[in-house]
């Protein structure tokens, strides 16, 4: 059994969200005060979480699987729950993308733990602008984590960068270049209509093509071949032996080419990451489905993927849930 929608798209990269709570205020994600968040009781528990991606990847063909948030460090069970995944019979690779903060403390664990690969969530290199996204003064504790995962040896390490008109954008050079002195391999990612509050909009959105002509001011880029199914769009910089990404998930939608699917903390599965409606895993499990139901109506979930995201329509709706519930 596979996940398949009907477009023959096959979902093979499975991203759970462990929490929607985040110990950082990004400005393109929620409000200074926060959230109300997820209450307890409503969380999917470690044992329903690793039973869900045992049956991901032994019954469903799942090869990828991406820990997020909200904040995943925030989940203390994380390094067991890594470690129940890459202990299935058909280990997957595994993966989380994190905002970095207090991976200094648990990279290595999470190595031991059987983690690959780390995506940290890195805007600027300005410490003041970095406070002014984040809404907190945490840019040194980034920097430890990324080094932290360096070291840990989950390689390659990705920067996750998103800019912002007339308040990062003019640092994208810079923060290309610190990542290559550093070997760490960034992506550019185009803001998109994911937010809590509601407030984007095409206009303020620093689009690919605006991030690659930025780029192309200060270095040699030449698109590279290979991008399969990953979202970034890679160009070589300078003649290599370094890269840097560019994911235009507003303005160059891959979504032909989508192999991914995702389960939310609480237990429910979305198609596609801007879909409006979920299937409740949760419900099922908790009222006694077994293994073979569950991956009956997760297969049910998944075919009925739309062929797109519908951004560019004019019928298009932001999804309820903002990034931070959703998981990226």
């Amino acid at each position: 059994m596979h996940l398949v929608d009907l477009h023959g798209r096959v979902a093979t990269d499975l991203r759970v969200s462990l929490t929607d709570r985040c110990n950082l205020r990004c400005q393109y994600c929620m409000p200074a005060e926060g959230l109300d968040w997820m209450p307890t009781e409503e969380t999917l528990t470690d044992d329903e979480l690793n039973r869900l991606i045992a049956i991901a990847v032994e019954r469903l063909g799942v090869t990828d699987v991406r820990f997020t948030g909200g904040e995943p460090l925030l989940r203390r069970s994380l390094p067991s729950i890594i470690a129940a995944t890459a202990a299935l019979p058909s280990r997957p690779r595994t993966a989380i993308t994190s905002n970095g903060l207090g991976l200094k403390h648990t990279a290595r664990a999470l190595a031991d733990a059987g983690l690959n690969r780390v995506n940290i969530s890195l805007d600027t290199i300005d410490a003041a602008i970095f406070e002014q996204i984040t809404r907190r003064n945490r840019l040194h504790d980034v920097m430890a984590g990324l080094e932290a995962a360096r070291e840990a040896g989950l390689s390659p390490v990705k920067v996750n960068a998103v800019l912002l008109r007339d308040v990062n954008d003019h640092g994208a050079a810079d923060l290309l270049r610190w990542c290559m002195e550093n070997d760490y391999a960034l992506r550019f990612i185009e803001q998109m209509p994911l937010d809590a509050q509601h407030g984007w909009s095409r206009a303020a959105m620093v689009t690919a093509d605006e991030t690659l002509a930025m780029l192309s001011k200060e270095f040699d880029l030449q698109p590279l071949d290979g991008r399969g199914s990953a979202p970034a769009e890679l160009f070589s910089v300078d003649g290599g032996p370094h890269s840097v990404g560019i994911i235009g998930s507003v303005t160059r939608p891959f979504c032909g080419d989508c192999n991914r699917v995702r389960l939310t903390a609480d237990g429910q599965v979305r198609n596609c990451l801007f879909a409006r409606d979920e299937s409740d895993l949760r419900a099922a499990m908790r009222g006694g489905a077994d293994d073979e139901q569950l991956a009956q109506a997760w297969i049910t979930a998944m075919a009925g993927k739309l062929p797109g995201h519908g951004i560019d329509d004019p019928s298009f709706l932001q999804p309820t849930r903002p990034m931070s519930a959703i998981g990226g």
